[in-house]
């Protein structure tokens, strides 16, 4: 048999221990107490409460001022009640929260603008407070720890002396009965001394067990004084076995499960009971036990669903952001909205709570690695665009001060490509920060501006030939106009190709006008041309209603040339999509491009015209199959 309270507390949840009724003898023999199955890794996590809680909020709401706060804290408080465990994870919380300030100062000093190698962290007077601290907590902890173990030491060594005299009383078996009282005496003080090493106990009380039991077995008491032990024992015991029942209304199931543990302490010290009431009260207490235990077990069954909800939570979270390749953000705009991300992320985890003790430290480490991947990562974004921004900055000054001494230069063609050239060359420059690159662009435009201005005004005589142009092309657009879309087709379009031709040999005409007077020629030459092609339409439709007049009667025919209208639809509207798609891509804000999309468009209306002929004709078709 072993003694419960041999168990630390931290091992008590995970010992078995067997209740037998007493014996019957005046000193009772070793009562080990049953508690039911109980996680012993939840239960000594329960022992730590305080401390997992200064664990959850190490991974939520601590800051460096708060870490101070609390190492004062620690350092005044009674050494007894500090933890070991609390120190070491203040002290690697304050590390990882100052590594954080110090990563977080330099990304922004990166984004300012600044080298990476010139940045120096501030100092630390709070960091260097809290090691102080907690190195004076540390010392303090160690200290009472040693006087514990020399308390500890004490009582073990006091402890098996009064059993080596209780030996000795039981040896002397002719004054057993005179010597009782001095067994008493013996027997009061070993339960008032304090513990032992945890590695001594089970060892030390059996011995002190085996002890009473020897001196037990040779005395000769009379039946007055044991009567009168009986009833003492009985009130004694019907006291624990009140207060046991009276934990099933304790709210808090640690609270009551502790108290039961020491309720056993106590019972299994008194002495027994008389032999007619031993079994009634050992089984009343037995089954007041049992249901201490069974809402105990309940209660770190519900916490380990808890747990592994969290888990599961903080694993989606991990698992999200590994799903995310950096590689892949490659803008300013791109980073920002990956750190929403990141930090959404991080308050989410903020509101989980914990996971089992053996996922709880992976998943944090695993998290923590992600989101210092990801930070490094943008700072290191941030650095290597800021060499870029360097780069192009020095190459767009350099073509500002090349058209700031070409500006005034009277080269009118040979100046005008230069500068051309360079406003293709500063185009496939990348940008130089919105800090710089506004003020070099200005500079450059101005340069710009300048010569063109001065070209404009050396060159007013062109104005009157684009004038005579000018006037050239509306008699085009005019003539254009008079075409009889009625008359015959090759006619109608000799006439068409005649007039763009004429229009092709005109020179340039003033800028302004340039794109209102193609847009009203180019208006002209799509309005003769859908004209043409409606006669023309209706001419094919009308021999194909002939063609199929002919065939009517032969649904062979008819279906073959139902299914070559049918690819002929599904070629049409291929090209419908990829010149849709192909819009998609353009943009009008150019000159080029407004004319690309108006083409685009055009052809895109021809092709769905074509379409509802094609449709045309099937229905054609089949209106005559049988």
């Amino acid at each position: 048999m072993c003694d419960p309270s041999a168990a630390t507390s931290h091992e008590a949840a995970e010992q078995t221990l067997n209740l037998t009724p007493e014996t019957g003898a005046i000193e009772e023999k070793e009562v080990e107490l049953t508690v039911e199955s109980v996680d012993p890794e939840a239960a000594a996590e329960e022992e730590m409460t305080e401390a997992v809680g200064q664990q959850v909020v190490v991974e939520t709401e601590m800051t460096i001022a708060r870490v101070l706060e609390r190492a004062r804290e620690l350092a005044e408080k009674d050494p007894a009640e500090v933890s070991g465990d609390e120190l070491r994870r203040l002290r690697q919380l304050y590390v990882t929260l100052h590594k954080n300030e110090v990563d977080a100062a330099r990304a922004r000093w990166i984004e300012d603008g600044n080298e990476a190698a010139d940045f120096v962290a501030d100092a630390d007077a709070e960091g260097e407070e809290i090691m102080a601290l907690l190195n004076t907590a540390r010392e303090r902890k160690a200290a009472y720890t040693a006087e514990q173990e020399a308390i500890k030491a004490e009582n073990l060594k006091r402890k098996n002396e009064i059993i080596e005299e209780i030996i000795a009383l039981a040896e002397d078996t002719d004054n057993v009965n005179r010597t009782f009282a001095r067994y008493r005496e013996l027997q009061d003080e070993f339960n008032a001394l304090g513990e032992v090493a945890p590695t001594e106990e089970t060892g030390v009380w059996k011995r002190f067990q085996d002890a009473r039991e020897r001196y037990s077995d040779n005395l000769k008491i009379n039946k007055e004084l044991r009567d009168y032990d009986f009833k003492k024992n009985l009130d004694s015991k019907q006291l624990l076995l009140n207060e046991a029942v009276g934990l099933a209304t304790e709210e808090d199931v640690i609270t009551a499960y502790r108290r039961l543990q020491e309720l056993h302490n106590k019972w299994r010290q008194i002495g027994p009971v008389a032999k007619e009431i031993r079994d009634e009260i050992w089984d009343n207490f037995k089954s007041a036990s049992a249901e201490i235990n069974k809402r105990y077990q309940a209660h770190f069954e519900a916490r380990k669903a808890r747990e592994a909800e969290n888990e599961a939570g903080k694993t989606a979270i991990c698992e999200r952001l590994e799903a995310v390749s950096l590689d892949s953000l490659k803008s300013f705009a791109a980073w920002d909205e990956m750190t929403k991300n990141v930090i959404e992320a991080q308050n989410e985890w903020k509101k989980l709570g914990f996971a089992s003790r053996k996922m709880n430290n992976q998943l944090f480490a695993r998290f923590r690695e992600l989101c210092d991947k990801f930070f490094a990562a943008k700072a290191a974004f941030f650095a290597a665009t800021h060499d870029e921004f360097a780069k192009n900055l020095a190459a767009k000054t350099a073509l500002a001060e090349r058209a700031e001494a070409l500006k005034d230069s009277t080269e009118w063609r040979k100046a005008g490509d230069e500068f051309v050239e360079m406003q293709k060359e500063w185009k496939t420059i990348g940008s130089a920060g919105r800090k710089h690159g506004e003020q070099v662009w200005q500079r450059f435009r101005t340069a710009c501006d300048y010569f063109f201005e001065q070209k404009k005004k050396a060159t007013s005589g062109v104005r009157k030939t684009e004038s005579a142009n000018l006037k050239a092309k509306r008699d085009v657009i005019a003539r254009l106009g008079e075409i009889d879309p009625q008359a015959s087709r090759e006619e109608a379009l000799a006439k068409l190709r005649e007039l763009q031709d004429e229009w092709q040999q005109i020179g340039h005409v003033p800028f302004k006008e340039k794109d209102k007077l193609y847009e009203a020629y180019r208006s002209k030459v799509n309005e003769i041309r859908d004209a043409l092609n409606v006669r023309e339409n209706r001419a094919r439709m009308d021999r194909f209603e002939t063609s199929m007049a002919e065939i009517e009667g032969d649904d062979n025919k008819l279906y073959r040339e139902r299914e070559r209208m049918l690819r002929a639809a599904e070629a049409k509207r291929n090209e419908l999509r990829t010149y849709e798609n192909n819009l998609g891509f353009l943009s009008s804000k150019s000159k080029t491009g407004d004319s690309m999309v108006r083409d685009f468009q055009r052809k895109i209306e021809r092709i769905k015209a074509d379409l509802d002929m094609i449709a045309e004709k099937v229905k054609l078709i089949d209106s005559k199959l049988k």
